[in-house]
């Protein structure tokens, strides 16, 4: 029996002419298999369908009432720069032909057409549509073959880093993983404590930049009841909390220097002594240090035990920075707008070629944390189903603001985005309605073109006014 062969994916044309008779002709001469062909007289109609719709191509008349030909490829053009657009017209002049290319036009056609060039061109555009397809599904395979643990890449770093993960987690007893802010240092802990022996046990996560130097010992180790003023009770302290796991230490190069030697004392005797006690407990646990700070360089401060950085780098694992695996932006930017897209219950397609540009230009400091937090920003912000440029926090759209001294930690305001505490569902309501008041505000009370400056479709205005309680307008 023959294979099945692969599926070919449809294609969709939209025509646009104000002459019914020219656009009876074009939608018979250009039909075949795999093509949807959509008409219209009316540009305006044109652009509810590309919003709607999504065409692939447009083909389209220059001269035309209420909005000529280039002002339409212009409104295409800033919805999504992916549709290719042809224009036609009877009236060549080279100053519009160079405009219209400089505007996004894929070509500029002279009528009377010849329809056997137009099939020429319009197969050669169709196969280059199929081809981004392709290129999209095969992203999507990747993506899912390009996860480990939990953790997203396909650069010859990580893969290196996963490597190394493998080959260290059935045996280490410490290790420690250093690397930049954001770049996910606490999931490369959390894919060692799964593959390793101590997986059943539990993983215990102490911040240590966040503990108050005063309570360290007492939150590390536990105390006994009347060790000190407040101590009401017997209290089991985080490392016999990890006993029979493993005891992650992130930031660990802010632990204080005394607690610093009880900890290697810990260690080294795998045995634990309350705050207040004369009495050690044996304790069987596995340690996972993690910092972004040299501290090497802090050893010859004297801010951090040269004993125990021996002790806990037996093994050392470096996360690499996001702009030290570029390659693998597509990917991460794919699983958090997908990540985003449930989370905010919105059908958000992935990103425009601009948008994707501007993401890859920009240096992300803030590295992983700071690109999720940019994303669910933007799907916080988008209206239609693709992000653009305007979607994307200020910082990546305009790097330099950023260079200039404005730069934010990666998680500072965007953080809430993905916060279990905060309500993303009230915060993209409360912004929606708003962009959507301002823009029939700017046009006047006209939904038409409040649908244009929205970038969606009349219909879908409409649903969001009354689910908005935004009745004034109702009635334009």
């Amino acid at each position: 029996m023959n294979p099945k062969p692969p599926e070919v994916s449809k294609v969709s044309l939209l025509i646009v002419d104000d002459n019914p008779g020219s656009l009876d002709l074009l939608a018979t001469a250009l039909e075949q298999p795999d093509l949807d062909i959509w008409t219209t007289n009316d540009p305006e109609e044109a652009l509810e369908i590309v919003f709607q719709k999504h065409p692939h191509i447009v083909l389209t008349d220059l001269i035309m009432p209420k909005i000529s030909g280039l002002d339409l490829l212009e409104r295409i053009v800033n919805f999504d720069p992916a549709v290719e657009v042809l224009l036609m017209t009877a009236h060549y002049s080279t100053e519009s032909a160079v405009e219209a290319i400089r505007k996004g036009a894929s070509d500029y056609l002279n009528k009377p057409i010849s329809l056997s060039a137009l099939r020429d061109r319009l197969r050669g555009m169709i196969e280059s549509v199929r081809h981004r397809q392709r290129a999209f599904e095969l992203q999507e395979e990747l993506r899912g073959s390009a996860q480990f643990e939990h953790i997203i890449g396909n650069s010859p770093a990580m893969w290196e880093l996963f490597s190394r993960i493998r080959r260290i987690a059935p045996h280490f007893r410490t290790a420690l993983i250093t690397g930049p802010t954001g770049s996910g240092k606490e999931l490369v802990a959390q894919a060692l404590h799964r593959l390793s022996p101590a997986s059943p046990g539990n993983l215990v996560v102490v911040n240590c930049s966040a503990l108050v130097e005063t309570l360290f010992e007492s939150e590390l180790f536990g105390h006994v009841k009347g060790s000190f003023t407040g101590a009401t009770h017997d209290k089991v302290g985080l490392v016999e909390h990890a006993s029979n796991g493993v005891l992650f230490l992130d930031e660990i190069g802010d632990m204080p220097l005394s607690t610093q030697a009880k900890l290697l004392r810990t260690i080294q005797n795998q045995e634990v002594q309350r705050v207040g006690s004369l009495q050690a407990r044996k304790v069987s646990f596995r340690v996972i240090a993690a910092t972004h700070r040299d501290l090497r360089a802090m050893i010859r401060d004297g801010r951090f035990r040269e004993d125990l950085y021996y002790r806990l780098s037996m093994v050392e694992l470096r996360v690499p920075s996001l702009a030290e695996r570029k390659e693998d932006l597509p990917l991460l930017a794919r699983h958090f707008v997908e990540k985003f897209s449930k989370q905010f219950d919105k059908p958000i397609r992935g990103m425009t070629q601009r948008a994707s540009i501007a993401i890859s230009r920009y240096e992300w400091p803030g590295n992983v944390r700071e690109l999720e937090n940019a994303i669910g920003h933007a799907c916080m912000m988008v209206l239609n189903d693709m992000i653009d440029v305007a979607d994307l926090p200020e910082s990546v759209r305009s790097p330099e603001h950023v260079r200039s001294g404005c730069q934010q930690s990666a998680s500072s305001t965007a953080i809430a985005i993905a916060s279990e505490s905060d309500s993303p569902a009230s915060m993209l309501e409360d912004t929606e309605k708003r962009m959507i008041a301002d823009a029939l505000a700017n046009a006047s009370g006209n939904q038409s073109e409040a649908a244009r400056l929205l970038r969606i479709g009349r219909d879908a205005l409409r649903y969001k006014m009354k689910k908005y309680g935004l009745t004034t307008f109702i009635g334009n």
